[in-house]
Formats: structure tokens, sequence, C-alpha cells
């Protein structure tokens, strides 16, 4: 991993390490945060975009499509793309704590306080 990819990855995880149950590990060769053994984000392999569970896609792409976007790999899954190096902090940590809640047990989900 390239250094500006380390220090996009951090800036995903000074939100994801504070939520209950996250560990970081990897999926398909990149680095990963999961909970309760789900994935819920993970860096692709380009090294500056983030994959998200996401419920909202249209209406982030609508919001600024140059950050947030798919493509078609990912077309029937709730998942969203999301450009590392343009995101605002305050989107992305909301996009992770949305992903984490999507894919948290509720016993974790009772223990989140926002």
């Amino acid at each position: 991993m390239n250094s500006n990819a380390f220090f996009l990855w951090e800036k995903a995880g000074k939100t994801a390490l504070t939520l209950p149950g996250v560990h970081e590990r990897t999926a398909y060769g990149t680095l990963a945060f999961y909970v309760a053994k789900k994935l819920f984000a993970r860096l692709k392999e380009d090294g500056q975009t983030l994959v998200v569970y996401n419920n909202e896609r249209d209406v982030w792409i609508e919001s600024n499509s140059d950050t947030f976007f798919f493509t078609d790999h990912y077309k029937n899954y709730p998942l969203l793309l999301v450009d590392l190096k343009t995101v605002s902090r305050k989107d992305l940590e909301q996009l992770i704590i949305t992903s984490w809640k999507i894919r948290a047990p509720k016993k974790l989900l009772l223990q989140f306080t926002q």
C-alpha cells in the first residue's frame, strides 16, 4: 500500500475503530473493517476508494457524483463507492456509521451512542 492510500485508510479508520465491536483485517486483498465477522467497509484495490453499505445510494450520488458512485459490479448490491480524496470528513463519518449500523448485530447497536 502506498503512503497516500495508507493516509486515506487512516482517515476512514478514525471513525470506524471507535464503533463497538469493530476490528480491522483484509477482504479481497485489501484492508477492511468488520463488525461481528461481517464486512462493513473496505478499501478498493485502487487505494483511494472506500466501499460501504448504504441503502440511500442514489441520494448520495445525486448530491455529489464526483465523490459518490458505483460500478456495474455493485449494481445489484446496497453498496456505495466513496472517493476518499474528495469526501468531507463529516460525510465520511456518516457513511461509515451508517454502514456499521446496517451490518452490526442488535446487541452492538444497543451499545452505540451518538
